[in-house]
């Protein structure tokens, strides 16, 4: 059976960089080409401060655990950041937790529980995620609760401009007053409508306005604003904080899930633009969703999983490499199988980089970059070349993987042993494993299966029972375990 490994080692062959790419020394960086959902093509990342990028990132509702799809938001925007200050850019990206909306009073009334109370428990849970995952936090991650003063003046300068209106103490965007509604999501007013149910009694002027402030029920949190008791919609957190944290009205680039362009950014758009007159972000970077043996992921049909019940069965470095698999644009399909065989392409990796370590000896403590031979420099340049064409992690993968296999011939070769290669394969490696927030942790457990066939293994090398002994060390290595004698005796370690 062809493996993951395999199949992206044959893709690296057909690599190639993209044109925009030019020699500058060593490096064939040029720029980072995004596709931007706004223009709905690819682009070249130029940003408003020479080297600054200021990005923004819809994070969690807080009224559950984290689930796989909120997981792979997390990894694949940490991977992006790091590529993007890797290539020497500044990077100030926040990553907004919102901690009032329908979902979280419906929680805490399921659970009888108080609002704060359900809130609290659930930023614990998701700040235990993101360590659990070993992902970078953002640099700032504000709650929507600490920014109300900054929701309150944004949805009062809208009212101001008329592009908002105070109705029964709810107060509602004027859709029809911005006239590039639907520039994000390609709709138009007309299809809009068609799927609009329309209240009776509702306080809208259009059955397409969106609400801004909502006034809260009696038992609902509440803040005090111009329009009574009440709390701010969900779309309006997104461009307070955005403008506050970042402190600019035009930031580089917004991201999050495919689900979200609408409607929740395109009234981000809407509403942002309308007050400041500014275009709110200049490149919209989406996020594919993430199904479940082929289904929808959704919580209210039971079909999620949890990130914690996958970190419970693998480490959090084979659910990265799940995630790379695919590009962060595309759909991708979970499934315990597939994270069976992701799980030994990840070991062949980590068994290198333990490899790589034993032979090179300590490093270098000062961090200082060796002299890279030429055949790793290009596998080096081609792996950030990849990640330049819109983060394309499996032609990332397929570089690193290359790397992987070209390094164990190295290291296999009894007739080689050249320092300065076996240096540069592991200084190499380890730019591509910080690139995608590897750990190399190694699962060096055994199974009580495992450990008897060891023991017996033992005995009957003792007892000089050779060919016992061999059908023992084929059967673990059928395992996964290669088993091998030396002067210290019987030592093991897991292959793929």
């Amino acid at each position: 059976m062809v493996d993951l490994f395999d199949i992206l080692i044959v893709d690296c062959k057909n690599f190639e960089r993209a044109d925009v790419r030019r020699m500058k020394g060593s490096n064939y960086f040029m720029g980072i080409i995004v596709y931007n959902s706004l223009s709905k093509k690819k682009e070249e990342l130029k940003t408003l401060e020479e080297n600054v990028v200021k990005m923004y990132s819809c994070g969690v509702t807080v009224y559950d655990k984290c689930h796989i799809g909120h997981a792979r938001s997390l990894f694949v925007f940490d991977v992006i950041v790091r590529h993007l200050r890797n290539r020497g850019y500044r990077v100030k990206f926040v990553r907004n937790i919102t901690d009032v909306d329908d979902k979280i009073i419906n929680k805490a009334r399921q659970l009888n529980k108080s609002f704060e109370t359900v809130v609290n428990e659930n930023i614990a849970l998701y700040k235990k995620d993101i360590e659990n995952l070993k992902v970078n936090f953002a640099d700032y991650e504000p709650r929507a609760t600490e920014n109300i003063p900054e929701m309150i003046r944004h949805i009062e300068g809208l009212i101001k401009k008329e592009h908002a209106y105070p109705s029964g103490g709810d107060v509602y965007f004027k859709v029809r007053s911005f006239k590039d509604y639907g520039k994000l999501s390609g709709q138009s007013i007309d299809k809009m409508l068609e799927a609009v149910r329309i209240d009776p009694d509702t306080k809208k002027q259009d059955p397409l306005d969106f609400v801004l402030w909502k006034k809260s029920k009696e038992g609902e949190p509440a803040w005090d604003s111009p329009w009574g008791p009440g709390r701010p919609g969900w779309h309006i957190e997104c461009s307070a904080m955005s403008l506050k944290y970042l402190d600019s009205e035009t930031i580089d680039i917004h991201a999050g899930g495919r689900d979200l362009i609408f409607p929740h950014h395109e009234n981000e758009v809407a509403q942002s633009e309308a007050l400041t007159g500014q275009t709110f972000a200049r490149y919209w970077v989406h996020h594919g969703l993430l199904k479940i043996d082929g289904q929808k992921m959704a919580k209210s049909s039971g079909n999620f999983i949890t990130l914690d019940a996958v970190l419970d069965r693998y480490s959090h470095n084979v659910l990265k490499l799940f995630y790379l698999q695919s590009h962060y644009a595309s759909e991708i399909d979970f499934s315990w199988e597939k994270m069976e065989e992701v799980k030994k392409s990840y070991e062949r990796i980590a068994l290198l980089m333990k490899r790589l370590d034993e032979k090179a000896g300590p490093r270098d403590d000062k961090g200082a970059t060796p002299d890279i031979d030429g055949d790793f420099r290009k596998r080096k340049d081609d792996f950030l070349a990849s990640l330049d064409d819109d983060f394309n992690t499996p032609k990332a993968l397929s570089v690193l993987f290359d790397l992987v296999k070209v390094s164990n011939h190295l290291l296999d070769d009894v007739n080689q042993d050249d320092e300065r290669k076996i240096k540069s394969a592991r200084h190499v490696l380890t730019l591509m494993a910080d690139s995608f927030a590897f750990d190399f942790e190694v699962d060096e457990t055994l199974g009580p299966e495992e450990k008897s066939l060891l023991e017996e293994r033992q005995q009957a090398r003792a007892q000089k029972n050779y060919q016992r002994s061999d059908e023992i060390r084929d059967e673990l290595k059928a395992r996964g375990i290669l088993v091998e004698d030396g002067r210290d005796g019987q030592t093991w370690r897991r292959v793929s």
